[in-house]
């Protein structure tokens, strides 16, 4: 709910404060006296785009502050926790625009941007006039409106819920068929690539292996003959039988020596051994130096197969097992890529057929709906001088979306037989504000939790016409609030709270101010605006009267 509204220097109006209270309040004045500007100024505050030069000529900038009441779970809250803004029963917003046009705003004293107030404006005011674009005229709003009426939060959540399913199970079909698409373009290859690698099996290591191994081939023929010479000396012909014989001189002497032969019997011993452990190196050596040129020449050969085939694939030779397995993989689920290809189709067929019943049934919630609330604003524009007048909701088919299958708007005819149209393009100015009265009175259910605001929704209306306005929007502002921009007496008779607005010419300058009224004031306002500039008697008679009725 608004509860202040604080302007300085905004067109022509120098200072203004306000209070405003719950119920309906009423602004009334002469033509030109302001009442615009405020409207202007609220929406200035709220982030809506409106006119270009705000600030009062003369001064430096521009400055309009609102103050709304946020009450437990007001829709407001939430969008200042995602914009991570202070939240608190009380809701300050503050715009300021300079005389260049820079404009800056702030939200409980943190600065915000114009998206951040105007996601902000749609939970707390609702405007409506003949020129209202954002709310009844609005074509683009008129389902929701409809399903706000029907009650159908649910049937519209499972059309939401199915609508995500059905796109998720499309786009994994579509996933799917690229997928086993590439595949396919690329099977030829694949069966090629595994039937070679399987031939071939490469083994992790097997590089550097059969390189070492090819090395040592190949240097075998150059060192073997020295490795047989050495093994030649150390052996039964060489170092082993003189070692030996010495041993044996030595240990034949030795109990003549006073033991200084020990030792070095003891060292030859080990020596023996050592040199036994060299023959049996050496003589593996030369065994590896055996070989069958075929060998070299089958290493060489497998060995020149698998780096040529690791560089044929762009990977390391190490790497082609885990590559082999990558491929096995890819043809394993080519192989089984039309039992998952039947299986995403069914997922969708599925989906499509949820998505069709929960659109179905929405439709026809919808439809019954269209039908009650034709009916309702059809007995509201009764009383509104407008019997003859055709209210209809149009339902018609629309592409398949996260709210259903259907486009719907609300149309008019002035009279029974002639054409339908658009509110906006069908009726006048007096019978449109009498539409979007009738229409809002009956989709209003709960919605004390914005403040409506209505902008000479009686122009072109009088007498009981405009009593049955009155009444309907003091019916309106019943536990929330409603303010009405009037010219009419019986409108303005009707309100909890009235404000008169007014200009007057101050040192040369014109300024506009808002004067809070009590009933004696209320009572020649009204009777201004039953008999013009003259009040008489009479006019305060009648004003009276309207405010006693």
């Amino acid at each position: 709910m608004l509860r202040a509204l604080d302007i300085r220097d905004m067109l022509i109006i120098d200072r203004l404060e306000l209070t405003f209270q719950p119920g309906l309040n009423a602004l009334t004045g002469e033509t030109g006296a302001g009442k615009s500007i405020l409207l202007d100024s609220l929406g200035f505050v709220l982030g809506w785009r409106g006119r270009a030069e705000l600030v009062r000529q003369g001064a430096a900038q521009g400055e309009v502050v609102a103050e709304f009441e946020l009450p437990d779970g007001h829709p407001a809250h939430a969008i200042l926790a995602e914009a991570g803004l202070p939240g608190s029963e009380e809701l300050i917003l503050r715009r300021v625009n300079t005389a260049e046009g820079r404009k800056t705003a702030w939200v409980n004293d943190r600065r915000c941007s114009g998206e951040v107030l105007r996601a902000l404006s749609e939970t707390l005011i609702e405007l409506h006039g003949q020129h209202d674009d954002r709310g009844l005229l609005n074509p683009r709003g008129h389902r929701a409106m409809l399903d706000d009426y029907a009650g159908a939060e649910g049937l519209l959540a499972a059309v939401r819920a199915a609508w995500m399913d059905m796109s998720r199970a499309r786009k994994d079909l579509a996933e799917t068929e690229a997928t086993l698409a590439a595949m396919r373009a690329e099977e030829e290859f694949l069966r090629h690539a595994v039937a070679e690698l399987d031939k071939l099996a490469p083994q992790p290591g097997e590089d550097a292996e059969l390189d070492a191994r090819r090395r040592m081939m190949q240097g075998a023929e150059r060192i073997r003959d020295d490795v047989a010479r050495a093994f030649d000396l150390l052996g039964a012909d060489g170092a082993e039988v003189a070692m030996s014989d010495a041993v044996r001189w030595l240990e034949g002497v030795s109990d003549n020596a006073g033991g200084q032969l020990e030792a070095p019997i003891a060292a030859l011993g080990r020596a023996l051994i050592e040199l036994g452990e060299a023959q049996d190196g050496v003589s593996a050596c030369l065994q590896a130096l055996d070989f069958n040129p075929a060998e070299l020449e089958a290493a060489e050969e497998r060995l020149f197969a698998i780096r040529a085939l690791a560089r044929k694939h762009d990977v390391v030779p190490d790497e082609l097992v885990v590559f082999a397995d990558t491929l096995r993989d890819r043809l394993t689920r080519l192989d089984a890529g039309d039992a998952d290809l039947a299986d995403r189709r069914a997922a969708v067929a599925a989906a499509q057929e949820t998505y069709d019943n929960a659109a179905a049934a929405l439709s026809a919630a919808r439809q019954q709906a269209a039908g009650q609330l034709d009916a309702a604003v059809m007995a509201e524009l009764a009383p509104l001088k407008m019997e003859r007048a055709v209210f209809q909701t149009e339902i018609t088919g629309a592409d398949p979306g996260p709210e259903g299958v259907d486009a719907v708007a609300f149309t008019v005819a002035t009279n029974p037989g002639a054409p339908s149209g658009p509110l906006n393009k069908i009726a006048s100015g007096g019978e449109l504000s009498r539409f979007l009265l009738a229409l809002k009175v009956c989709l209003t259910g709960d919605d004390s939790a914005r403040t409506m605001i209505f902008d000479e929704i009686d122009r072109g209306v009088g007498g009981a016409t405009a009593d049955a306005v009155g009444r309907r929007l003091a019916s309106l502002a019943q536990g929330g609030q409603v303010l009405v921009v009037t010219h009419s007496p019986q409108v303005a008779a009707r309100a909890a709270h009235h404000w008169r607005v007014q200009k007057q010419v101050t040192g040369g300058q014109t300024l506009s101010t808002v004067i809070p009224l009590a009933e004696p004031d209320r009572v020649d306002e009204i009777a201004r605006m039953v008999a013009g500039d003259t009040i008489t008697d009479e006019a305060r008679a009648a004003a009276r009267a309207l405010l006693d009725a």
